[in-house]
């Protein structure tokens, strides 16, 4: 009750809000939901509320987005054909053209973050931030609007649009912003977005490739394995770890950008490393060009090769330039912090994911745990993280050592969640590229 004596009348039309649209929603399609889907809405429900008061942020983020998304709904009347004949909603809010303003929109704020930390501009900054919250919107508006899509395809077709690689990378892209934002806000830090920011665009440019090279942002019927409520809690509690790992790798990068090392290399090993990191960027770059023709087999294994030969180059030079950054980033402290709480929130709700998809497994395919690969590279994953939360927490471990294991952290998560689908077959065999 002393909570609640807290709460501002907007408070409490927020919460309203939230309640009818969600009660509206259950009066309508009710017939059309088991009970475990009912279930989820009334519990979204009340997690929408809960988020809306916990950051106030949410109280006009989600109103507005729905809004948006009601119009682009709107605008269908009904019939997907209209998606490419009428203006507004081929080049604003079919959910393919939100997707396309929040790719152009992240990278504008990348670009215009950088661009503040290095001239050490407030308006930048503050025009970057802005540019975010609105890639944000258009992110989550794309996912309100395709999900109405997928039902005009067909009945039978449509669903929560987190079944394919397209569709999660919006949603992670979404996601990760979104927890930067919090952090942002919370502890007046602007210039972490220009790294923050990093990440998210390389999932920007995979969206555009995959969308583009692959078509893939056409609406799909679910395979039979997807066809399940469990989806509609598993997939979005997983990248909610992943956008929060990812936060914090980034984060890692930060910190050894704004410390410098503590016994610093000397210039001839400068001088014989910067090649090594330069030749193995350039590397990366030759096999990504040419791999398909020497290597015909490799498939799509090509992208992640390259991700981690560009890696190892990137990290060399990481180590090469140790506190170049120092006068242009906050405190290494304010930097160490925001990671910690990134990852243990990550934590939890991949904890989260990981018994979800155990108890999706027991009903699928008859048994909790099988060792499938993703399942033994999600232990990997859940491993990690855990000793990285043990020793920061039990035995006190701060700065260096932590914020080079985010950032390794970071690629056997990008194994995990890409590079077992491509190299390893298994049950989870159906999220090949």
């Amino acid at each position: 009750m002393h909570a609640l004596s807290r709460k501002t009348p907007f408070d409490f039309i927020f919460a309203t809000l939230i309640a009818a649209t969600g009660l509206f929603a259950l009066s309508r399609y009710r017939e059309f939901m088991d009970v475990y889907e009912q279930g989820i809405l009334l519990a979204s429900i009340a997690g929408l509320i809960w988020f809306g008061w916990f950051w106030p942020a949410m109280r006009w983020f989600l109103p507005a987005c729905g809004l948006v998304a009601l119009g682009g709904i709107a605008l269908y009347q009904g019939d997907l054909e209209r998606g490419a004949t009428v203006f507004g909603l081929r080049y604003l809010l079919s959910s393919q053209s939100a997707v396309m303003w929040m790719c152009v929109l992240f990278f504008l704020a990348t670009a215009l973050y950088w661009l503040g930390l290095l001239r050490r501009s407030g308006t930048a900054l503050s025009i970057a931030s802005g540019l975010t919250w609105a890639a944000a919107g258009a992110a989550l508006v794309s996912k309100l609007v395709r999900w109405y899509e997928s039902y005009l395809v067909g009945a039978d077709v449509g669903h929560i649009p987190v079944s394919n690689l397209y569709e999660v990378f919006v949603l992670f892209c979404l996601i990760t912003a979104l927890m930067y934002l919090y952090y942002e806000a919370r502890f007046q830090a602007r210039t972490m977005g220009a790294f923050v920011l990093l990440v998210i665009s390389a999932a920007v440019g995979f969206i555009l490739w995959y969308s583009l090279d692959r078509q893939a942002h056409e609406i799909q019927p679910l395979i039979p394995a997807l066809q399940s409520w469990w989806m509609k809690i598993h997939v979005p509690a997983n990248f909610v770890g992943y956008g929060a790992f990812a936060l914090a790798a980034m984060l890692g990068v930060a910190w050894l950008l704004a410390v410098p090392a503590t016994i610093p290399a000397s210039r001839s090993r400068k001088l014989a490393l910067y090649p090594v990191a330069a030749l193995l960027v350039a590397a990366g770059t030759l096999f990504f060009l040419k791999a398909a023709e020497w290597f015909p087999d490799l498939g799509s294994g090509v992208g992640l090769v390259t991700l981690f030969v560009w890696s190892a180059g990137g990290m060399i030079l990481l180590a090469l330039n140790r506190g170049a950054l120092a006068s242009y980033l906050p405190r290494p402290a304010t930097l160490d912090e925001v990671a910690y709480k990134a990852i243990a929130v990550g934590f939890l709700f991949f904890t989260i994911a990981t018994i979800l998809g155990a108890l999706w497994a027991a009903e699928a395919w008859g048994g909790y745990w099988s060792w499938d690969p993703k399942e033994t590279w999600a232990l990997i994953v859940w491993l990690n993280y855990a000793a990285w939360l043990h020793v920061r927490l039990v035995k006190g471990w701060r700065g260096e050592v932590l914020s080079w294991w985010s950032v390794v952290g970071l690629l056997v998560t990008t194994f995990a969640f890409i590079g077992v689908n491509m190299f390893l077959s298994g049950l989870h065999s159906y999220g090949n590229l």
